[in-house]
C-alpha cells in the first residue's frame, strides 16, 4: 500500500494536511476542534505514536537538534521572540515550506519556512 511507500516525515505531513483550514485555538489540542501551534505538532506526531511534549518549548527541548540547513519534510522548526525565547512550532514540508496551525485568522495553514526568521529545528523522525 502506498501508505508503506512513504518516509515517515511524508506520512506526518500528508496527516497533517487533512486538518488544512481548521482553527487555530489558543491553549487548544485538537486537530479538528482547534489547536494551537504546539497542540498541533503534538496531535500530528502522536498519531504516530511520538511523543514531543506540549509546548513549542518543551517540542524545542526534547526533539534532537539540527541545523536549519539540514531539515527535512516532518522536521519541526521554531519561531521566538527577539530575545530568544522560543514562542511557535511549525512542521517543515518540504520546498522551503511548512504546515503550522498559525493564528486565530488563519487556522492551521501552509506558509514560506521563513515568515518569520527560524532560531531552531529538531526532529523526531529516526
Amino acid at each position: 500500500d502506498s501508505e508503506e511507500a512513504l518516509t515517515k516525515g511524508g506520512q506526518l505531513i500528508n496527516y497533517a494536511k487533512q486538518f488544512l483550514g481548521n482553527p487555530y485555538v489558543y491553549g487548544g489540542t485538537s486537530l479538528t476542534n482547534g489547536a494551537d501551534c504546539s497542540g498541533f505538532t503534538q496531535g500530528v506526531f502522536a498519531h504516530f505514536g511520538i511523543t514531543t511534549g506540549r509546548s513549542s518549548r518543551d517540542q524545542a527541548a526534547k526533539g534532537k537538534e539540527i541545523s536549519l540547513s539540514a531539515i527535512q519534510p516532518g522536521d519541526l522548526i521554531f519561531y521566538g521572540s527577539s530575545r530568544g525565547r522560543i514562542n511557535h512550532v511549525a512542521m517543515y514540508i518540504g520546498n522551503g515550506q511548512i504546515i503550522h496551525s498559525s493564528n486565530p485568522t488563519t487556522g492551521i495553514t501552509i506558509t514560506k519556512y521563513n515568515y518569520r526568521t527560524p532560531c531552531k529545528a529538531v526532529t523526531f523522525l529516526d
